[in-house]
């Protein structure tokens, strides 16, 4: 099965990449660099207010996911060696021509910009997949969908998804989709690793499945619903609702729940 990766410029994305290689032949890397990103929207005093309560109060939650990524940083210094080629923007034209070069089986896609129709075109024998580190259909966007289930106390949502891509948010046709298993012992840090770890785990099995013709193709509406979270609404009042929330995550992870449906 031969990969091509459409993939950020963070650690936790060169884990992946590894992980990926020892199993497949990646045949090339697309590097989405964000070295020009787009302008941000003016600075409320809503917002700049938010942001110094986070810096004053709430500075943990960041901090963790940054010791996460120093983790993977450590550990995976680099790409694997293959071809890689860089572009700002994964939308780039760049990244539809240079994939097509290396006729890929499968396009696997992590941790860019959300691809845009044209660059969806991009052919390949299998098609292109994605990855969400949340659990389809009932919990999407950003900009952390574990940290959104833990502030709003439904931690039977934390887990992983696989998924054919479309043009929506988080909205593609069903492959995987599991919840990340827990002791209830762990940090927050343990659990933002075991969520990433569980969702690059996944990833491996799902393209197993592809190769293997045996892959499923489930719409999610046939699953259930969810929410769209968003990362304007990622305030310090949702900070501090996880805090708040993860002090119940030990006694509440594993507790008899209505269990959502999952595709295996």
């Amino acid at each position: 099965m031969k990969l091509v990766l459409w993939i950020g410029n963070d650690p936790n994305q060169f884990a992946l990449a590894h992980k990926l290689a020892a199993q497949f032949e990646v045949v090339g890397i697309v590097l989405e660099t964000k070295s020009n990103p787009p302008k941000k929207k003016k600075l409320t005093f809503s917002m700049f207010v938010s942001k110094v309560l986070v810096r004053l109060f709430y500075k943990k939650i960041p901090a963790t996911w940054f010791a996460l990524m120093d983790e993977y940083r450590a550990q995976y210094p680099n790409l694997p060696a293959t071809k890689v080629f860089k572009v700002n923007n994964i939308n780039d034209p760049e990244t539809k021509t240079l994939t097509e070069e290396l006729s890929p089986d499968l396009i696997v896609v992590s941790g860019t910009y959300l691809v845009k129709k044209e660059t969806l075109s991009t052919k390949s024998t299998h098609g292109i997949v994605n990855l969400h580190t949340g659990l389809s259909p009932y919990i999407k966007g950003g900009p952390n969908c574990t940290n959104w289930c833990i502030a709003t106390r439904q931690f039977e949502l934390i887990g992983n998804t696989i998924m054919w891509i479309d043009e929506g948010i988080d909205s593609g046709n069903l492959i995987l989709t599991e919840q990340t298993s827990f002791t209830g012992n762990e940090s927050l840090l343990d659990v933002h690793r075991k969520v990433m770890n569980h969702a690059h785990e996944l990833y491996l099995r799902a393209i197993n499945n592809i190769e293997n013709n045996t892959a499923q193709n489930v719409p999610q509406d046939k699953i259930g619903s969810g929410t769209v979270y968003y990362t304007k609404d990622w305030t310090w009042k949702a900070h501090a609702a996880l805090l708040r929330n993860f002090k119940h995550f030990k006694n509440e992870v594993n507790a008899p729940k209505s269990q959502p449906k999952v595709v295996k």
